[in-house]
């Protein structure tokens, strides 16, 4: 297992662990069994189970983010928000993750940090791409934002027909691009 692969291969399954078994499922043996390796090498690469949590955060933010297009340049509101509805329906062991994180920052404070990561990452990928659209509407990016976060969740919980509220939200993005 290469360094880098390796690091990709255990920060996946740090994210399978706790996508299915909640943060107190993370151990380094779960990881290593699902990563098929050694639990010392997961203790090697990581250290801490802090550091692997962060890590697998920033991991997590990045593949999320990059997967729904929210951070290239020259997209269209079409495009937009067809990233916002992607990122509702793919990767769903990834925003499983993210939200187990989320809850576990209200039992350990020490955590929060990560939490913090996590809105700050996404509202600056909208914010970006609002701003490239031409939209400079703050209470949009918030508004925006608080409806992914919401929609994610809610296919996480009970998927079914997000495209109403997809399809509303680009209305309005269309709207404040025309009237910006």
């Amino acid at each position: 297992m290469g360094d880098a692969s390796g690091r990709t291969a255990l920060l996946r399954a740090t994210i399978v662990v706790v996508a299915n078994g909640g943060l107190r499922a993370l151990t380094y043996r779960a990881v290593a069994a699902e990563a098929g390796v050694s639990h010392g090498l997961v203790r090697h690469h990581f250290g801490t189970r802090d550091q692997l949590i962060a890590e697998a955060m920033e991991f997590a933010i990045d593949e999320s983010l990059r997967g729904s297009n929210m951070l290239e340049s020259g997209l269209t509101v079409s495009e937009f928000a067809a990233g916002i509805e992607t990122l509702a329906e793919r990767e769903s062991g990834i925003q499983s993750f993210q939200y187990e994180l989320l809850l576990e920052t209200r039992r350990r404070p020490e955590l929060r940090s990560f939490a913090d990561r996590h809105y700050q990452a996404y509202r600056d990928a909208i914010n970006s791409q609002l701003a490239r659209l031409g939209v400079s509407d703050a209470g949009l990016t918030d508004l925006i934002w608080f409806t992914l976060d919401g929609i994610v969740f809610k296919q996480l919980v009970a998927p079914g027909d997000v495209g109403p509220a997809v399809q509303r939200m680009r209305q309005l993005i269309e709207a404040s691009v025309t009237t910006s």
